[in-house]
């Protein structure tokens, strides 16, 4: 039954929100504070490992180094400087290309030079055809 409801406040969100997917979402995290049947029919598939991951948390002890304050507030500055950074990147048109970060970007094929395609060209006559 709680599936069933789930899913109909989900069309019901699409429908209200023209289709917008993005919009239909955020109504019904809106309607998830104040309808807790439809909350937990949305967490219920998720909920044994929620409640794993938070046991876990505690009895390792993660969770009082995270509640511990912060030391210092110059990370909340380093925070701050790579969030601008990210945003120079998107806003950039000489951005990074994940896993060719170390290039410094794109540069534009040249040409090969006569000496080398003479070096492919004898590399090409000397190799034996592959008979069938």
């Amino acid at each position: 039954m709680s599936m069933e409801y789930a899913e109909r406040r989900i069309k019901e969100a699409l429908r209200q929100a023209g289709g917008n997917v993005t919009r239909a979402r955020q109504q019904i995290i809106a309607w998830t504070y104040e309808d807790a049947k439809l909350l937990h029919a949305l967490a219920k598939p998720h909920l044994n490992g929620i409640v794993a991951y938070h046991v876990e948390r505690v009895v390792s002890g993660r969770s009082e180094a995270a509640n511990a304050p912060a030391p210092d507030t110059p990370q909340i500055a380093e925070e701050e400087e790579f969030g601008i950074e990210i945003l120079k990147a998107v806003a950039s048109t000489n951005a990074a290309i994940f896993g060719q970060e170390g290039h410094g970007g794109q540069a534009k094929r040249g040409r090969a030079s006569k000496q080398h395609i003479d070096a492919i060209r004898q590399m090409a006559s000397k190799s034996k055809p592959v008979k069938k």
